[in-house]
């Protein structure tokens, strides 16, 4: 099974890298460069796991979570990214229903070892 990956950033040099290094790992990538974006995309796509950046344009990414899990949505699991990193803001991406947390810059290898804990491994060597 080839998982889709929704990868919501509004910078597109880091959305173009996400995209490609989740590419070569063999995930199937859409993206959003604002927090309406996300909601309409994760509706319309419904990803596997969204990766969401929190400081974005016309939505911030704790609202696009509330409204994508309001949505009906709330097995998806979503990912906060964000440069802030603290207990605060942890706390905070977690009651607007993100699954998990990890900080930017993304360190790639963390991020599939997080993404594994939520997809189901295809391998059946």
């Amino acid at each position: 099974m080839r998982y889709t990956i929704l990868v919501v950033e509004d910078r597109l040099d880091s959305r173009e890298l996400l995209r490609f290094l989740l590419e070569s790992e063999g995930y199937r990538v859409l993206e959003a460069g604002n927090g309406l974006a996300a909601v309409e995309v994760a509706q319309q796509e419904r990803p596997d796991a969204i990766l969401m950046d929190i400081s974005l344009p016309l939505m911030d990414g704790c609202q696009a979570t509330v409204r994508i899990r309001q949505s009906g949505l709330s097995a998806i699991p979503i990912i906060a990214c964000t440069a802030y990193d603290s207990s605060d803001w942890r706390n905070k991406v977690s009651l607007a229903g993100c699954t998990d947390f990890i900080s930017k810059p993304v360190e790639f290898r963390a991020l599939l070892s997080l993404l594994g804990d939520y997809l189901p491994s295809t391998d059946n060597s």
